[in-house]
């Protein structure tokens, strides 16, 4: 099964011991090498001092609830190294706040070893083409003056409506936006961001570009963005705001 396996290194971060021996001997038999194990946050933020894995296995859990979540969110912000997250949990709230830190996977426990390999493939995967976008991405430097040009070139004839997704439209004369004729209530940087997504319909907004026109560079973090986008997409009514991984955000045109 492994022999066409480009041989790529796997941290796995895990405190049960069972279980990350169990991974770890599934992971051999399969190609891969496993470069380092730790049962805690603590030990595996020590370990990345000194490693750096194609890509790591984390359970959401640890020794609280979250900490594997910190531990991503971490991974995301400082290396920028895919990850998974090991589950055992279908608690809405827990799987909420991981979708937030945009991990590469979920691998349910207890794992078969063909999934685990096959999600641990479709992750590289995914990290690879994300790379791609990312080399490939035009760089647009969009100010306010800028942004409304672009919003007024969408405009559906005479009138300051722009139609997007199904359904949705931004007045841009009032600065609302509306699902079938009905204004949805959105904070001041929600609406920035939509505005953002809806003046580049079918390209992507970038993190950089977020954050330098929604926050004007105070501060804010990717976190941050997807926080954002999280509260942004419980409020609108159907799933219209799209992923581009690792690079931003998008509505399809």
């Amino acid at each position: 099964m492994a022999d066409n396996i480009e041989k790529k290194n796997i941290f796995i971060v895990e405190d049960d011991e069972v279980t990350a021996l169990n991974l770890s001997i599934s992971l051999k038999k399969q190609g891969y090498e496993v470069v380092a194990t730790c049962h805690d946050v603590g030990s595996a933020k020590e370990k990345m001092l000194h490693i750096r894995p194609d890509i790591i296995i984390v359970d959401i859990s640890l020794q609280d609830q979250s900490d594997g979540i910190e531990f991503a969110k971490h991974i995301r912000n400082v290396y920028r190294i895919p990850f998974i997250f090991l589950t055992s949990y279908s608690d809405d709230a827990i799987i909420s706040e991981a979708k937030l830190t945009e991990p590469y996977g979920y691998i349910v426990k207890p794992f078969e070893p063909g999934s685990l390999h096959a999600t641990i493939q479709m992750a590289l995967f995914k990290y690879e083409m994300e790379q791609t976008r990312k080399e490939s991405a035009p760089v647009i430097k969009l100010d306010k003056l800028n942004l409304e040009k672009m919003l007024q070139n969408k405009r559906v004839s005479d009138k300051p409506i722009v139609p997007f997704g199904e359904d949705y439209h931004l007045d841009i004369s009032i600065c609302e936006t509306f699902y079938k004729g009905k204004k949805i209530k959105l904070t001041k940087k929600e609406n920035a961001f939509l505005r953002l997504l809806v003046a580049q319909l079918g390209h992507v907004v970038t993190f950089e570009q977020a954050i330098e026109y929604v926050w004007e560079d105070h501060g804010a973090t990717e976190n941050s963005v997807r926080t954002l986008v999280w509260r942004l997409r419980n409020k609108l009514a159907t799933d219209i705001i799209k992923n581009a991984s690792g690079i931003g955000y998008y509505i399809e045109e």
